[in-house]
């Protein structure tokens, strides 16, 4: 791994926790944001150099402050600011700064800063959105692509969220235990968001990425002693750790994809499914379903198959109609389809996704998974098609890769068919 790599994993998993001290400080979403972004080039400049310090997140949080300060002295802005003696020597104040970030102050901080992101006055999808950019550090055009809307209108809401908390219509406060309440949905979309797009790295963007997957469910845990009794809570919270529990198994040595029924099941984390199916069967108990615990319950089948031919597609297939009905959705339909092939066929999966062409015919695993369906029926034609579309809409490497699988396939059959 090259100094590069090293430095933007870590400036990946210290940004949730350097933004949210950042604006503690300054109280304004720009002015953490320009503060953060300095340390970054410093960091880029000083680490390779001197080494990594002994603490990235403090090493960050009091250069950022440190330059922002002296932006604020060098433009004449009035602020109050902190003794003299706190920022004269950056070596005592990283050490000093580290203490405090071992605190349950600043362990809860990145939750405190995403209630605050989630504040009610704002609509549901600036929220997030901004939550993403400002927690998280997701570009602008990896937040669109989660929400499968163009890059321009995800910018709007983004500046519009940012406007309105800086003008002061969203407070910024600590909530208390009924406004905790009220943003309750909207902090747990944001994080199951954050590990979406933790989960969906690949390649070289995982060891920068997969850090979501555990800041994502640091805030889960956080957000579940917060709510105890929350079953959807119990519910997000089994969905993460069991998803995550297969990381180990999901790439192969060369960074190429391996598919849940091909993955080595040994290597699964089984305290960690251990502990995500203890929380979704007490979720049931409580008898108040919601889609997260669907979520969990169908990661929970997958879980309990000791092998792939033992996974209970039927019950997933089911799980999965009853998804629809909650939260009806194109790609929840899509995921479904794969354990309808499994229970019904490839006929009756394609039956399914067909009406979901022109909503969906921008999204990779639409292709990809309609010419697997239509490779399974013997349409090798068509599948041919479905696969080259795919490929040109590849995120990345992996995805391209994998689906270059199939089309190898395709033609190895059909080589063997003419000869």
């Amino acid at each position: 791994m090259t100094d590069l790599d090293w430095i933007d994993g870590a400036i990946t998993a210290a940004r949730p926790q350097a933004m949210a001290a950042l604006l503690r400080y300054f109280r304004d979403m720009d002015a953490a944001e320009e503060a953060f972004q300095d340390a970054c080039l410093r960091a880029l400049k000083s680490w390779p150099k001197n080494g990594p310090p002994r603490d990235p997140t403090a090493w960050l949080i009091m250069v950022g402050r440190n330059a922002a300060i002296d932006a604020v002295r060098k433009t004449s802005r009035e602020t109050v600011l902190p003794p003299e003696e706190m920022l004269s020597d950056l070596g005592d104040a990283e050490a000093e700064a580290a203490e405090r970030l071992d605190g349950s102050h600043y362990r809860d901080d990145v939750l405190r800063l995403l209630f605050i992101c989630c504040h009610p006055d704002l609509p549901a999808t600036q929220q997030i959105a901004l939550a993403l950019r400002i927690v998280s550090g997701l570009s602008v055009r990896e937040i669109a692509r989660a929400f499968v809307v163009g890059e321009a209108a995800m910018e709007q809401r983004i500046t519009r969220a940012k406007a309105r908390i800086g003008a002061g219509d969203a407070p910024f406060e600590a909530p208390g235990p009924v406004e905790r309440a009220e943003r309750f949905a909207a902090v747990a979309a944001m994080i199951y968001l954050v590990f979406n797009e933790g989960y969906s790295a690949s390649g070289k963007a995982i060891e920068a990425r997969g850090g979501l997957c555990d800041e994502a469910i640091r805030l889960a845990r956080l957000l579940l002693r917060l709510f105890p009794a929350e079953p959807e809570m119990m519910g997000l919270t089994a969905l993460l750790l069991l998803q995550h529990a297969r990381s180990d198994a999901r790439f192969a040595a060369d960074g190429q994809a391996i598919l849940l029924e091909d993955q080595d099941r040994s290597l699964w984390n089984r305290k960690m499914i251990g502990e995500g199916l203890a929380l979704i069967d007490k979720a049931m108990l409580k008898r108040d379903p919601g889609p997260y615990q669907v979520q969990a319950a169908i990661a929970a089948l997958h879980a309990r198959a000791a092998t792939a031919v033992e996974t209970d597609w039927a019950g997933i297939d089911a799980l999965y109609a009853t998804l629809e009905i909650m939260q009806p959705s194109p790609v929840i339909t899509l995921n479904r389809a794969v354990a309808t092939a499994k229970v019904r066929g490839p006929e009756a999966a394609l039956a399914m996704i067909e009406p979901l062409g022109a909503r969906l015919d921008g999204y990779f695993h639409f292709h990809g998974a309609r010419g697997a369906f239509l490779l399974q029926a013997g349409r090798k034609g068509e599948a041919r098609q479905a696969f080259d579309r795919a490929i040109s809409l590849a995120n990345t490497a992996a995805e391209a890769a994998n689906i270059r699988q199939y089309l190898d396939r395709v033609s190895a059959e059909a080589e063997k068919s003419a000869s």
